[in-house]
């Protein structure tokens, strides 16, 4: 059974061994020949053209040479030794080099017997030389499985250095196709095979790894990313589909008075059409008999505070509580306030909780929250405490959800007997293509208009030494009754560079607008958050002109009259961090900016996301861009990184065929959900393995 033959583990196949396994598990987390199988080449290189040593150019390409060597000899540099061979054909000599491994290369290299080396030429000391060679003896080439196109596989230092190089994986692939005898079975229908004219899966396994030509490889290629996209897909798709039938939700069917009073009487203002829209989408789940678990993205500024207070209220309508659980207690604030004052007016209770609350509040609190007489609880992860006990809670939000784990998540759904009805909100834009990865099994909707009267915030970008003309215009804004913003990078590992990059700007700012006549706020993250807190209230409240700090002011500080943001050292910013503080400004009905303030020094990406900046004031649009800078790891945080540990397809640049995937998922499981008929059994099994293996599903949302 070829099945159970790839369950194999790797030490038992020819050539491998238990101390080359260890390495392999270890470095490439090969486990079984399955493993081996799936560890697809990263590049190609043509390997049908032969050159002699006097015909090399100063090219720097990789070439492939037939000769021998005539001396070795080990030559002492300032750090080791380097091992040197003289290489020779009928045109000339050049030098191979090894700076690790020597010891293992020495014993095994023979003299004056005729080797193909293939590797990259340098121009050194008026010769050719060719660092760390791919070697093979001429004979042993001759007799090797022809391979027009070199497949080039991953590497790490350690393997190199245990002898495994690119030409001993090629070897252990070749010997698994000859122990399994390429017998590889298919795991798509014919149906998707026929439709889609993909190639069959054993000869897309061996034109991935040998591959005859650019033709054969690019068909392998397209049929291998589509069927591991369609899994994932089809993973994602049951799975909502599942929990829609299995976790009951519980039933708002109606739309009481306290939602009409406050929509007929108490809105500040006339939703878009947007609103409008997700609050259509959000009602029809709560009315649906399943729990509702919907993300709701929408820019900086789009309004999605009041669909959430709206979406509230259709929780207290019928009988329920409702929270709001936001990652900081600066946001967690600033959404108390805001919610309180819009429903102070239609008599809904609503209290905060955060890590500094009085231990006499909470107290009232934790009572309040379990006779139900309070409606509606704000706070930051103090919420998910085990005291915090709801009456019946109806609906739970998550405002920024990254910054929450998933474990952190579910305690809340524990909160009651039947789980409540969650809505993740994130002003962090995420593109189409991740979303649909990483959050194919959450309804989603989107806020993609802002408020009417809203001016489009103007971004420009200005060197340092354009900072005097910056500063004249800063003075102006403040004359106008305006405020800023003035933000310094924040980079992880050095605090006190950081700290002493934010001081120094802070001193020189103070020198350019001195007391009285300017009043100036610091805030970073070394400050007690007591210290922290009464500086962004002064700000919040107009006492101080102008607002230095750090990142921490990145998400959710709401003053509609700050209308300057300047950025320092904006090179040093990824792209949606640069969006997202360009949000802080441009809230109130005045003309907004945002000032990128640069060095002359910048890399060529640093161009790319500061023309994105300038260009462009669409999170959706932005956040593409970074997706194909930075990739999908990067852009959802540390703890989702590499969460789709993929072998093949990458979401970003195969947006097309994981479209194509998506959309062939969506039609088997309308057409045989339960994948029952015999035409789909092959995708069936397949599907079922998949999930033995659970490499990578469980990290999805």
């Amino acid at each position: 059974m070829i099945g159970q033959l790839l369950q194999t583990p790797i030490a038992y196949l020819k050539g491998v061994g238990p101390s080359r396994a260890e390495t392999l598990q270890s470095e490439l987390g090969i486990h079984t020949f399955q493993d081996l199988l799936s560890f697809f080449p990263n590049r190609y290189l043509d390997k049908t053209q032969y050159y002699k040593i006097g015909q090399l150019q100063r090219s720097n390409a990789d070439v492939q040479i037939v000769g021998k060597i005539v001396n070795l000899k080990t030559v002492e540099q300032k750090k080791g030794k380097r091992l040197v061979a003289t290489f020779v054909d009928d045109t000339g000599e050049m030098e191979l080099v090894w700076f690790r491994g020597q010891k293992w290369i020495r014993e095994n290299l023979k003299i004056n017997v005729p080797y193909v080396v293939f590797g990259r030429c340098n121009w050194f000391n008026g010769k050719f030389s060719m660092p760390h060679p791919d070697m093979e003896l001429l004979t042993e080439h001759q007799k090797g499985l022809k391979v027009a196109m070199q497949p080039i596989y991953p590497s790490t230092e350690k393997l190199g250095n245990k002898g495994i190089t690119n030409r001993v994986i090629s070897k252990m692939i070749q010997q698994l196709f000859m122990e399994t005898k390429a017998r590889f079975s298919e795991t798509l229908s014919d149906q998707l095979l026929q439709e889609l004219h993909l190639m069959p899966k054993p000869e897309a396994l061996l034109n991935i790894h040998f591959p005859k030509n650019q033709e054969l490889l690019a068909k392998a290629q397209f049929r291998l990313k589509f069927e591991e996209l369609f899994y994932i897909q089809l993973q994602l798709l049951t799975k909502k589909a599942l929990r829609k039938q299995k976790i009951k939700g519980l039933v708002f069917d109606q739309v009481g008075e306290r939602f009409n009073e406050f929509y007929e009487e108490h809105l500040p203002f006339e939703l878009t059409g947007a609103q409008k829209r997700v609050l259509r989408e959000i009602r029809s789940d709560l009315g649906s008999n399943a729990q509702m678990n919907r993300l709701l993205q929408g820019d900086v500024g789009s309004g999605k505070t009041i669909v959430a207070v709206m979406s509230m209220l259709l929780a207290i309508d019928n009988g329920y509580q409702a929270c709001l659980m936001a990652p900081t207690e600066i946001l967690a604030n600033q959404h108390f306030t805001g919610i309180k004052e819009l429903l102070d007016k239609v008599g809904v209770s609503c209290a905060l909780l955060t890590g500094s609350t009085k231990k006499s509040d909470r107290n009232q609190i934790h009572e309040a929250l379990e006779s139900g007489e309070l409606h509606i609880l704000v706070g930051t992860h103090a919420l998910l405490e085990d005291k915090v006990q709801f009456q019946n809670l109806g609906l739970a939000i998550i405002d920024e959800q990254h910054r929450f784990g998933v474990a952190q998540r579910a305690k809340l759904w524990h909160k009651n007997l039947l789980p409540p009805h969650i809505l993740v909100m994130t002003a962090t834009p995420i593109p189409r293509t991740l979303a649909m990865s990483l959050y194919g099994d959450l309804d989603i909707s989107v806020i993609d208009e802002l408020p009417p009267g809203r001016k489009p915030i103007k971004t420009v970008h200005r060197y340092d030494t354009n900072r005097l003309k910056v500063f004249a215009f800063v003075r102006d804004e403040i004359k106008k009754g305006r405020q800023v913003y003035i933000v310094y990078p924040l980079i992880q590992e050095s605090e006190a560079l950081d700290y002493k990059d934010l001081m120094d700007g802070y001193e020189s700012i103070a020198r350019d607008f001195p007391l009285p006549d300017y009043q100036i706020s610091i805030v970073h993250g070394q400050m007690k958050p007591v210290d922290k807190d009464y500086e962004m209230d002064r700000f919040v409240r107009g006492e101080t002109h102008i607002m230095v700090a750090t990142t921490v002011i990145e998400v959710g500080v709401n003053v509609p009259n700050a209308s300057v943001m300047i950025i320092e050292s904006a090179e040093r910013f990824g792209l949606s961090q640069l969006h997202q503080l360009r949000g802080r400004v441009g809230r109130g009905a005045d003309q907004s900016y945002c000032i990128l303030m640069t060095s002359h020094k910048l890399s060529s990406e640093a161009k790319t996301r500061l023309q994105t900046m300038t260009q462009s004031n669409d999170g959706f649009e932005i956040a593409e861009v970074d997706l194909k800078l930075r990739g999908p790891g990067d852009l959802m945080g540390t703890q989702q990184s590499g969460v789709l540990n993929l072998k093949i397809a990458d979401i970003v640049k195969d947006n097309d065929i994981l479209k194509t995937a998506r959309h062939y998922a969506l039609q088997l499981l309308k057409s045989d959900p339960q994948l029952e008929r015999p035409e789909n059994l092959v995708v069936r099994n397949t599907y079922i393995k998949i999930l033995k293996n659970k490499n990578i599903w469980n990290y999805i949302s």
